[in-house]
């Protein structure tokens, strides 16, 4: 199709995959990794904020280090300023200025990098009940620019028949002026028996059609269908990175939980 099928459709749309009831054009496969369960009433595969945890922390510390060391580096050279002139002229004033208003921006910059990888939870599963035919997604929402305010785990679910699937491009530029194409696959909500989009979540953010090809097939024809995995299923809140293992672990409601798990 040349012209997206939903409306709206997601950012940096490329193409519509088949509807939840279609077969499938790919072949279905997982390209990394094996699902956190997988019998004859659900599917629940991982979903994560960040592919890498602790390389913001990284950050976090570079940039706790040196808003240390300027604004003690600088406070010597200010008093000495202040000691040889007297009095506080504008050059001083705006200097000082300076000094503290960096040491602000360095600071919450700081903190943000810290929580955005301590405070996500450990993965943001999405199971898929083939039984009761209704997806469960667990999301987290945060605030990237603000790390004071509170950032909120969420838990949906829809409708199976209501889902519809798209492959979205999108491209950036780095600081030394290279190109950047990130790629994945959406998942829309629509109102019943429209095109209508009420609700978007990320399924992959890595151009893994073959992903919702498994979903599907599994979807329609259980998992005797599916090709065997050969990687072991884990929990969702198994990790081996240390970092993670510092971030909340993911609990659904209880309510949920059984609901998702268990035939109607």
């Amino acid at each position: 199709m040349t012209k997206p099928l939903l409306d709206p459709p997601c950012q940096g749309w490329q193409r519509d995959l088949p509807g939840p009831n279609d077969s499938p054009t790919d072949v279905p496969d997982i390209v990394s990794g094996a699902p956190n369960h997988l019998d004859g009433t659900y599917l629940e595969l991982s979903r994560r904020s960040f592919s890498i945890r602790g390389l913001f922390i990284g950050f976090g510390l570079i940039s706790t280090v040196w808003c240390l060391v300027s604004m003690f580096g600088s406070i010597p050279f200010l008093l000495e300023d202040l000691s040889r002139k007297g009095r506080l002229d504008e050059e001083l004033v705006i200097s000082i200025l300076l000094v503290f208003s960096t040491t602000i921006v360095t600071f919450l910059s700081a903190c943000i990098f810290f929580r955005l990888d301590i405070s996500p939870p450990r993965s943001e599963p999405v199971r898929f009940n083939r039984l009761r035919r209704k997806a469960y997604v667990y999301g987290y929402q945060f605030v990237w620019w603000n790390p004071f305010t509170r950032w909120t785990v969420t838990t949906k679910s829809y409708d199976w028949d209501d889902l519809r699937a798209e492959a979205w491009k999108q491209r950036g530029a780095t600081a030394n002026g290279g190109l950047v194409i990130n790629e994945g696959v959406s998942l829309a909500v629509v109102k019943p028996g429209s095109n209508q989009v009420i609700d978007r979540f990320h399924l992959s953010g890595s151009v893994q059609t073959s992903l919702w090809a498994y979903i599907c097939t599994y979807m329609q024809n259980g998992p005797e269908a599916l090709k065997p995995c050969n990687a072991p299923m884990r929990d969702a809140n198994d990790t081996y990175n240390p970092i993670t293992r510092l971030a909340p672990k993911v609990q659904w409601p209880e309510a949920m939980d059984i609901e998702s798990r268990t035939a109607p």
